[in-house]
């Protein structure tokens, strides 16, 4: 087939698909929502696009974005939440997606909620709200493919009922990495290992400048001082840094606009051990915060790994 028979081709293609869907999102999407969703799609899946896409723009290993996404299932929903996230969302929804390259999903159990502080949080109310939590790692520069994708896919999972109603987000924003500090310096996996490496916790730390202005001080002030300080000799092998990003507008209905976009700071700690186990090492990152008058510390928060495929540690939610 010669070029311009390929594109004629393509153009009678591109009506076809006109005369039975809209595009939301960068995705072709049907009117038909009774369609069961494991059925095979005869239509066109426009493979050879895929083709041209690898060719161009970034495609290195870098995390430059996450989505760090924190969710309360309801009250008597907790063990149909987590079969639905496990068995479905975090595959058709997060990793199947162009550019998100790597996923890890962590859980709070009611004695580690209760480990979490301060009492007045601006991230959670209560404090222990949020006893999931799923961080994802997006290629650096493919931030705005990643996002058209992922809108129009939640679209399509709306629709065709693979959406879980019964749960709140708390706290779900895509970031941009700003920085990762190490323990052990060249030794060790790197930041786009961390969420394949089997570590056995995950601290989440929430901190706010005092203003825009502020922020950039605030990441030097972490970077260069007080996160070296406090991972010499400590169980966590590393701490990711992040800004977080406004959530589109097209976005589902369901989550929130993201708070302190200019302002807020999010820190993964990566341990090497269950956090009860070493946590009075991370007591006390409030007031160090709040004695470099740099910002304010609005959530520590440990977490353990889930076990895929599985409902432990369900059962030890509430």
């Amino acid at each position: 087939m010669t070029a311009d028979e390929r594109a004629a081709d393509r153009d009678e293609r591109g009506e076809r698909d006109d005369a039975v869907g809209e595009d939301v999102g960068g995705v072709r999407e049907s009117h038909d929502s009774r369609e069961p969703h494991d059925s095979h799609d005869s239509r066109d899946t426009r493979a050879d696009d895929y083709a041209a896409l690898a060719a161009v723009g970034p495609y290195g290993v870098r995390p430059g974005h996450a989505l760090i996404t924190m969710v309360e299932p309801h009250p008597g929903h907790e063990f149909a939440y987590n079969r639905w996230y496990e068995d479905d969302h975090y595959y058709a929804g997060a990793m199947a997606m162009p550019w998100m390259y790597a996923g890890r999903r962590w859980v709070a159990t009611r004695e580690l909620q209760e480990l979490r502080y301060p009492e007045k949080s601006a991230v959670a109310q209560p404090v222990t709200a949020g006893c999931y939590i799923s961080t994802y790692w997006v290629t650096q520069g493919r931030y705005d493919e990643h996002m058209k994708w992922t809108v129009g896919i939640n679209k399509r999972l709306n629709r065709d009922g693979r959406v879980y109603r019964d749960r709140t987000h708390v706290f779900t924003a895509f970031q941009d990495h700003a920085a990762t500090v190490y323990r052990d310096g060249a030794a060790g996996p790197r930041d786009f290992h961390a969420l394949d490496h089997p570590y056995a916790g995950l601290v989440v730390q929430v901190v706010d400048a005092e203003g825009p202005e502020q922020r950039a001080e605030l990441l030097e002030w972490l970077r260069s001082r007080a996160l070296p300080k406090r991972l010499n000799g400590s169980p966590a092998a590393m701490v990711t840094v992040f800004r977080p990003t406004p959530l589109p507008g097209d976005r589902m209905t369901y989550v929130k606009q993201v708070e302190g976009v200019d302002t807020r700071l999010t820190l993964l700690w990566f341990l090497e051990a269950d956090p009860r186990a070493c946590w009075d090492h991370f007591r006390g990152l409030d007031a160090e915060v709040a004695e470099s008058g740099l910002g304010r510390v609005e959530l520590v928060a440990p977490f353990v790994p889930t076990v895929p495929g599985t409902d432990r540690y369900v059962d030890e939610l509430r």
